[in-house]
C-alpha cells in the first residue's frame, strides 16, 4: 500500500519539531534519517521514469473488421540504475486495445519487447497512443507521471464477405442495343480488332485474326451495359439501432510470437450501420472483381459521392468511405432516391440499402423501374437490432412491386443472407 506523501511530510515536520524542542540526540538522528529517506525516495522515484524510452510500431496503418491489429512495443532503460517498477498506460481509442502493462525490475541498458494483437471489431478511424508512464519509490512515498506524446493513426475497413449467390437484375441498354463506349478494360463485348501495339496484354490478342493475317491482332472492347452499379446507403439515424457489446481482450505476445490464429468469417457488431456497410463493401468487392463500374452515394447529412469507376483503386476508396460513415440527421431515404434519380441512366443498376420502415422509399424504387433502371433492395431488419418498427410491411411492398430483395437480420451471416433472395411466403 502506498504511503501518502503528505503523511510522510507531516512525520518529517513532527520529528524536526521534536528535535528542536527537546534537543535530544536521538530525535535529531531520527530527523536526519527521515530526511535522508525522503531525499533518496524522491530521487529514486524521479529517476524511475527518466531515461526510459518507449518505442511502438504498428504493422500496418490499415486493417479490416475480423482481422488483427498488431502492435509491437519496446521499452529501453537508458539510465544507469534499474527500474524497480514502471506502469505504462496506453491511451489508444481502438475498441478492445489494451496495451497497458507494468514492467518490473528492468535492468540498466536492457530492453523489454512485447506485442499486442487486437481483433478489429468495429470499422472507423482510431489513434494508437499516446502513453503515460507512472512510477515511484520502493517505500511508496512519492509517485511521478510522465506523458510520452505521439500516436499512430489506423483505419479499420468494414468487413467483406464472399456472396456468390447475390444476383443483380440484367441491365438495359437504350433502344435495346449495346451502348457503344470503348474501354481499355476487358469485358464480354468485343467491338472490333486492330493491330497489336507494344503494351497490349497477351489476353487481348485475337489469335484467329493473327493467324489469318500473319501479324498480331488485338481486340477492342466495349462497356457492358449491365456494368454500372450504384450503391445507395441510407444513413438516416431515425432508422438505425445498435446493441451494446464488449470488445474481446487482446493477447499479449512475447517478442518471438507464436502461430497466428486461423482465419474465420468475421463477426459483426449488432448494429444496423455495421451490417449496412458490410453489405455495401461486399457487393462492391464482388462486382469490381467482375470488372464492373461501381459507385457509392451517401447522405449524412451532406451528399457524398464516389463516381463510377473500376479497379482496385475504386475498391480502396469505397472501403475508406464506408469505414468512417455514421448515421446522422440526414434526409429521408426516399428523398435521397428522388434527388439522385435525375442523374441515373437506364444502363445502370441501383442497390438500395436501408433499415427504414417507411415505404416511401419503395415507391421511389418503383419509379426507377418505370424509367427502366434496374433496382435491388437490401432490407436491414431494424426490429432485430433494437426498438424499431417491424420490417415485414416493407418486404410486402417490395414483393408486390416485383423488386428483388435481400434481408439482413441481427446475427445473420452476411455471406448466406446476401446469397439467398427473400421470397414471399406461399
Amino acid at each position: 500500500m502506498r504511503l501518502p506523501t503528505w503523511i510522510a511530510l507531516i512525520v518529517w515536520l513532527l520529528s524536526a519539531a521534536a528535535a528542536l524542542k527537546t534537543g535530544r540526540d536521538i530525535l535529531y538522528n531520527t530527523f536526519y534519517l527521515i530526511t535522508l529517506t525522503l531525499i533518496l525516495s524522491w530521487i529514486w522515484a524521479w529517476q524511475n521514469i527518466r531515461n526510459l524510452e518507449i518505442l511502438r510500431r504498428v504493422r500496418t496503418p490499415r486493417s479490416q473488421v475480423g482481422r488483427i491489429v498488431e502492435e509491437s512495443f519496446e521499452a529501453r532503460n537508458q539510465g544507469r540504475l534499474p527500474k524497480i517498477w514502471v506502469e505504462i498506460t496506453d491511451q489508444s481509442d481502438l475498441p478492445g486495445h489494451r496495451a497497458s502493462r507494468v514492467l518490473v525490475a528492468l535492468k540498466r541498458k536492457r530492453k523489454h519487447i512485447w506485442k499486442v494483437r487486437t481483433p478489429a471489431v468495429r470499422r472507423g478511424r482510431y489513434h494508437l497512443g499516446p502513453v503515460q508512464l507512472r512510477s515511484g519509490d520502493p517505500l511508496g512515498i512519492f509517485e511521478f507521471k510522465r506523458p510520452i506524446p505521439g500516436y499512430h493513426n489506423i483505419l479499420v475497413y468494414p468487413a467483406t464477405y464472399d456472396i456468390p449467390g447475390f444476383q443483380l437484375p440484367p441491365g438495359r441498354a437504350p433502344g435495346g442495343k449495346v451502348a457503344r463506349f470503348r474501354t481499355h478494360y476487358l469485358t464480354t463485348n468485343v467491338a472490333s480488332v486492330r493491330d497489336y501495339v507494344p503494351g497490349d496484354s497477351f489476353n487481348r490478342i485475337h489469335w484467329p485474326s493473327s493467324a489469318r493475317t500473319g501479324r498480331l491482332i488485338a481486340k477492342e472492347f466495349e462497356l457492358d451495359p449491365t456494368s454500372d452499379v450504384w450503391l445507395l446507403l441510407d444513413l438516416d439515424e431515425s432508422w438505425h439501432a445498435a446493441s451494446p457489446f464488449e470488445p474481446a481482450i487482446p493477447t499479449f505476445i512475447p517478442a518471438a510470437s507464436g502461430p497466428k490464429p486461423r482465419k474465420s468469417e468475421p463477426a459483426l457488431l449488432p448494429a444496423t450501420i455495421e451490417y449496412g456497410t458490410a453489405a455495401a463493401a461486399s457487393i462492391a468487392q464482388r462486382y469490381l472483381i467482375e470488372r464492373r463500374a461501381v459507385g457509392l452515394i451517401t447522405y449524412a447529412p451532406q451528399r457524398q459521392i464516389l463516381q463510377l469507376e473500376r479497379g482496385h483503386r475504386q475498391f480502396t476508396k469505397i472501403l475508406e468511405t464506408l469505414a468512417v460513415v455514421e448515421p446522422g440527421p440526414s434526409v429521408s431515404f426516399d428523398r435521397v432516391l428522388v434527388a439522385e434519380g435525375h442523374f441515373l441512366s437506364r444502363n445502370t443498376t441501383v442497390v438500395a440499402i436501408s433499415a427504414s420502415a417507411d415505404n416511401a422509399w419503395v415507391s421511389a424504387l418503383r419509379d426507377y423501374r418505370r424509367r427502366g433502371i434496374s433496382v435491388t433492395a437490401i432490407v436491414i431488419a431494424g426490429a432485430t437490432f433494437g426498438p424499431l418498427p417491424p420490417f415485414q410491411p416493407i418486404l410486402t411492398e417490395l414483393w408486390a412491386s416485383q423488386i428483388p430483395v435481400y434481408v439482413l437480420r441481427a446475427g445473420d451471416s452476411i455471406s448466406a443472407a446476401l446469397s439467398r433472395m427473400a421470397l414471399p411466403e406461399s
